[in-house]
């Protein structure tokens, strides 16, 4: 299993820095990472730093909260596309979910998926530690509904991050015609393989060096 070409290297902090993100960027190219995942002012930066490789460029909309309207979630998707983000990882809104008001979780995920049209896949975050069974299977529902290409644990920024039973429960609801992405917490090979053994085609990690290296050792 090459675990580099399945990871979203990610620098989300708020005091990350342009030389941060340079090392990040630096780090993909020679590790073949899948894909940097960076906040939406670094975009422009990481896409440049990018140019002639392979790996995405991805980057947050509605983050980490959710509760942007579904119209400040458009415009942040259409903005990082200009930017040059390939990937957009949007947070839904929780409490709307929690609200059993599903016609405006349903009209969030749209507007990005939307917005994004074939120029950007979307991923949807509905951070798993905060809903219910129910609630992370209605999630992943309405993500599938409107039309995004991945469903993803956790932001990262809330009380806890992916669980393998999590991922079986997202990827036995989407099917074959959605993927999964696992992140938050992943910080070791074995909790990585485990993820992607549960159904995860995509890890998002801040550890992602450490885990690459120590799948050199496992394999």
């Amino acid at each position: 299993m090459n675990i580099a070409s399945m990871i979203d290297h990610t620098l989300l902090k708020p005091e990350a820095t342009d030389k941060m993100i340079e090392n990040l960027c630096n780090e993909a190219k020679v590790n073949g990472f899948a894909a940097v995942c960076v906040n939406p002012f670094y975009v422009k930066k990481a896409k440049e730093l990018l140019e002639g490789t392979d790996v995405k460029v991805a980057t947050v909309v509605g983050f980490p909260l959710g509760a942007n309207v579904k119209e400040v979630k458009a415009f942040e998707t259409k903005r990082a596309i200009e930017d040059g983000a390939e990937e957009i990882d949007m947070v839904i809104n929780i409490g709307a979910l929690k609200s059993k008001d599903y016609v405006t979780v349903k009209e969030d995920i749209r507007a990005v998926v939307e917005a994004a049209g074939d120029k950007a896949i979307v991923k949807v975050i509905i951070e798993t530690c905060l809903l219910t069974d129910e609630e992370k299977v209605k999630a992943c529902e309405l993500a599938k509904e409107a039309g995004a290409h991945y469903v993803k644990t956790s932001t990262g920024f809330s009380k806890s991050g992916a669980t393998v039973e999590d991922v079986k429960l997202m990827k036995e609801t989407v099917g074959e015609n959605m993927k999964v992405k696992a992140s938050g917490g992943i910080r070791d090979y074995k909790t990585a393989k485990a993820m992607v053994d549960a159904g995860a085609s995509r890890i998002g990690a801040s550890s992602s060096i450490k885990i690459i290296e120590e799948a050199k050792t496992e394999n």
